[in-house]
């Protein structure tokens, strides 16, 4: 067996105590605050298992200005470039985080089927990178029989969130007064995203655009392409049921790019601030104007027009334009060809 040095065995245990605290929970008979409980003991495990790696293989985990311990994306980061942590891996752990972001600091609401799927790809996530690389195997510290179990096979994940998401479709319909639970279950679909993208942040405003998009009758691929990515191969039934995610090789619809604002069901705000970073004067800054005058080129280019160059971000009464790259190069374009001079001294004609 391996040898850990001091702090990668603490960290190590205190990832299994953890692990063991979620199971027990989730294998609970009482519902009050259960969901909750396992997604911060899971995340927990996870950070912690993270953190142990780092430090058996003599990388930093502090840092080196603030003094604290790194944080939990940080750590994802340092094992997938350095410590043979597989995408499909990091995947889960980061959906897994997400959906506890949301609970801890909102609410969020996981139906049980899929909670059972991401807790049993957890399990063979933490299980594997936990022989790989400090040589121990889970089952030496958690027996099977308190791994979560489930009177409900867990089925296809695709089926799953289409099941799921026909089901907030359900609580949206007039009458049924249950807009707080469809908006939890939409939270909670939106953070499952992290399994295939490496950026996942929820606001209410990406929930409010989705909630308008489901009411407008859009379907699943266009609200939510990226799930729609997202496959299952599972090995193995009851408690050594062996779960994967992983995301299809070619995806079944037409995937929708997160920055294009035209397709307003399936882009998230993140995605936009990604795209569309530059504010007005950074924009003239960019392209060597005054701010007045890098107004009129854009004027001039129909750049505020063109929704590939700009986006107005609203925050309350505020709206803020703020620009791509697309903009700055079509003004860098325009430059040599124009004669700035003539421009400014006919802006107002």
């Amino acid at each position: 067996m391996m040898k850990l040095v001091r702090d990668a065995r603490t960290l190590k245990t205190k990832a299994i105590e953890s692990l063991r605290t979620a199971m027990t929970a989730f294998n609970s008979y009482d519902e009050m605050g259960r969901v909750t409980t396992v997604l911060m003991h899971t995340q927990h495990a996870c950070e912690m298992l993270l953190k142990a790696v780092l430090v058996q293989g003599k990388m930093k985990v502090f840092d080196k200005d603030s003094g604290k311990s790194i944080g939990f994306e940080k750590c994802l980061g340092l094992c997938q470039a350095h410590h043979d942590l597989t995408a499909d891996e990091a995947g889960i752990m980061r959906a897994i985080d997400a959906q506890r972001d949301a609970a801890q600091h909102w609410f969020v609401v996981v139906s049980e089927d899929l909670l059972y799927m991401q807790l049993r790809a957890l399990i063979t996530t933490f299980d594997a990178y936990l022989k790989r690389k400090l040589d121990e195997a889970l089952q030496e510290h958690i027996p099977p029989r308190v791994l979560p179990i489930s009177t409900k096979p867990p089925g296809d994940f695709e089926f799953l969130v289409d099941k799921e998401f026909n089901y907030v479709n359900e609580l949206l319909q007039p009458g049924r007064r249950a807009r707080d639970e469809a908006r939890a279950r939409i939270r909670a679909m939106l953070a499952m995203e992290a399994i295939v993208t490496d950026k996942v942040e929820i606001s209410e405003r990406d929930i409010d655009r989705i909630e308008k998009a489901m009411r407008g009758g859009a379907g699943f691929a266009a609200v939510f392409p990226r799930l729609a990515t997202v496959g299952t191969t599972t090995e193995g039934e009851g408690v050594n049921l062996i779960v994967h995610f992983t995301k299809k090789q070619g995806a079944p619809v037409h995937y929708v790019g997160g920055d294009d604002p035209t397709a307003s069901a399936a882009v998230r705000e993140v995605d936009l601030r990604k795209k569309f970073y530059l504010q007005r004067n950074e924009l003239a800054t960019k392209v060597g104007l005054s701010p007045p005058k890098a107004k009129v080129l854009r004027a001039h280019l129909g750049i505020d027009d063109d929704p590939n160059c700009c986006h107005v971000f609203e925050f309350g009464a505020q709206k803020i334009p703020c620009f791509s790259d697309n903009a700055k190069r079509r003004m860098e374009e325009a430059l040599p060809n124009i004669d700035m001079a003539e421009l400014w001294a006919n802006r107002n004609g």
